[in-house]
């Protein structure tokens, strides 16, 4: 007999579609551009409604993180439950990953989706799995009248910078230094819990921003070896670019930090206390996260933000 993963999706009956299903084969824009996205990354898309759906949620979290603070399951039962049903990826019946998150509620924004983790089994990442996954939290979220997702994310790590403001064109208006406190799972441990928070703005196409023209003002600067570069500070242009509104800043971090980390701890403490002072004069003058381009200053990655009214086709409630 042969062997049934515990981490494959159970079977449905044809003539009982769940309510996932039929939101990802309604005739929609915004769902054919998810199913072509997953398509092409070689999986399909389904709501996490069961029980067996959490547990493959919660292998593919031990997958990404260790064994440290997994949600629950029946917390994610209670979200599927609840309306904010989970997504994941599957290859035949196996699940490669998954998106979750809720509906939030804030002061300015009103109603939200705080989308809380995407996540692929490593040999998955870096495929487009990921980005199908955004593409069908986006399509549901449209579906529940909301156009507006938030989340946070790590300043320097490039790769999900990349993914978050130039593939999914989100920007971010906010900044919080140990936003999480000391984290202890497998990515996170012994660093400071920085994040930015995005904004994505679903109304929009995804895709990418323009980079503000304009000569910019370089305020930390990628200098030395590829691997293992230092930054390099220059607080004052920062105040002389922001102080009409029109100039734009430039952010530059190391294109592997977790690497740097790992291969010299004490250099990957100075990033983290660089770009978290400078961020958080940044936001305090004003400007905001509208772009990313990966390979912009000598080969390392830059971040360009500026002010709502310098940066092209910023949301209007916003501004």
């Amino acid at each position: 007999m042969p062997r049934v993963s515990p981490f494959r999706r159970p079977g449905r009956l044809r003539d009982q579609p769940s309510l996932g299903d039929k939101l990802r084969d309604m005739p929609s824009d915004a769902w054919e551009r998810a199913n072509q996205a997953a398509a092409s990354a070689g999986v399909t898309l389904g709501a996490l409604t069961s029980l067996e759906d959490a547990e493959s949620v919660v292998h593919v979290m031990r997958e990404t993180w260790g064994d440290h603070d997994l949600m629950p399951r029946e917390m994610l039962r209670a979200l599927a439950e609840s309306g904010n049903v989970p997504w994941g990826a599957f290859d035949g019946e196996d699940i490669v990953g998954y998106v979750l998150g809720w509906a939030g509620v804030d002061p300015d924004d009103g109603i939200h989706v705080h989308s809380h983790m995407l996540a692929t089994l490593p040999s998955r990442r870096h495929a487009g799995v990921g980005y199908a996954l955004k593409l069908a939290q986006r399509a549901m979220s449209l579906d529940q009248g909301i156009n507006l997702v938030r989340w946070t994310f790590d300043p320097l790590i490039a790769r999900n910078a990349h993914f978050n403001v130039t593939k999914l064109g989100a920007h971010c208006d906010r900044f919080n230094r140990n936003f999480y406190g000391e984290m202890g799972d497998t990515l996170n441990a012994g660093d400071r819990s920085d994040r930015l928070v995005v904004r994505w703005d679903l109304d929009r196409e995804p895709g990418p921003w323009p980079f503000p023209t304009g000569e910019g003002v370089v305020v930390v600067r990628a200098a030395g070896p590829a691997d293992l570069p230092r930054p390099e500070r220059s607080e004052e242009a920062m105040f002389e670019a922001s102080a009409d509104g029109e100039g734009c800043v430039r952010l530059g971090i190391p294109r592997d930090y977790a690497n740097l980390r790992r291969v010299d701890p004490g250099l990957g403490q100075e990033w983290r206390d660089a770009t978290g002072e400078i961020l958080v004069e940044c936001f305090a003058l004003g400007l905001r996260v509208v772009a990313f381009d990966a390979d912009l200053e000598g080969g390392y990655p830059v971040y360009g933000l500026a002010t709502p009214e310098a940066a092209l086709d910023w949301p209007e409630d916003v501004a």
